[in-house]
């Protein structure tokens, strides 16, 4: 009995993610091979996508490797949506739970750079917050203020030296090792005119962007801050970095 519809689109779909036992094999056999041709090229296409947003990967483990770990994150996950620059948020935490295979705990928190990256080179470059847009504000309203990051603004921790990795992993650099020993680091990934760039920040800087990314206000996120932080400078650096969306 052929499949229904909703049946065959499901078959279909596990097809074209490698599942040689799908029902779709039998429903279809005489044009089997036309339809491996199809799901070769579905295949590499999406993998050649993964590897267009996550260079950072790529470059570390090498253009084999990671065409096996996109293989089997494809074969898990498909995209829900035909946008394929939006296709690949959950590839960080698919290679955190591959890394047995790979061997690099630092490797997910890359995807997770190069992820958070993809995002703000997409992001809306206006409406950003200037500093004449708090000159008509009362001075008693700036500690209760609250402000949000900028469109495709994120923050991205690793206890790993994740940008020394990165300027490591780019094409043309130095090969000089990075030591994996020397610390972790806080980056703040920011949209820029042309392009996305990260900058790296101090853990109390890094703290008080996380409060404001979290909804609070300028003086409860400086209470996420170390003994030293300095409210004024900090605010300061993110604003002129254009690191706040501008006021609604």
């Amino acid at each position: 009995m052929p499949l229904a519809l909703r049946d065959l689109q499901k078959a279909f779909a596990a097809h074209l993610a490698g599942d040689e036992q799908s029902a779709l094999a039998a429903e279809i056999r005489p044009a089997a091979a036309r339809l491996g041709i199809h799901r070769h090229h579905v295949l590499d296409s999406l993998a050649s996508a993964l590897a267009a947003t996550f260079p950072t990967v790529q470059a570390v483990v090498g253009a084999d490797f990671f065409r096996g770990l996109a293989r089997a994150f494809i074969g898990r996950s498909l995209p829900l949506q035909p946008v394929l620059a939006e296709y690949g948020a959950d590839f960080p935490a698919f290679i955190a739970g591959q890394e047995s295979d790979h061997g690099l705990p630092y490797l997910a928190d890359v995807a997770r750079l190069d992820w958070a990256l993809n995002l703000a080179f997409h992001a809306s470059t206006s409406d950003r917050l200037m500093a004449a847009d708090l000159a008509a504000l009362p001075a008693d309203r700036l500690p209760v203020l609250r402000l949000a990051l900028a469109p495709g603004a994120a923050l991205v921790g690793s206890s790993y030296p994740l940008d020394r990795i990165w300027e490591a992993s780019q094409p043309g650099a130095a090969a000089d090792p990075v030591d994996l020993t020397s610390g972790g680091v806080h980056l703040l990934v920011l949209r820029r005119p042309d392009d996305a760039a990260f900058v790296t920040l101090s853990a109390g800087e890094a703290a008080f962007a996380g409060g404001i990314a979290e909804g609070l206000s300028l003086e409860e996120a400086a209470g996420r801050g170390d003994s030293g932080f300095d409210l004024s400078a900090a605010f300061a650096r993110l604003l002129g970095l254009g690191a706040f969306a501008a006021l609604q």
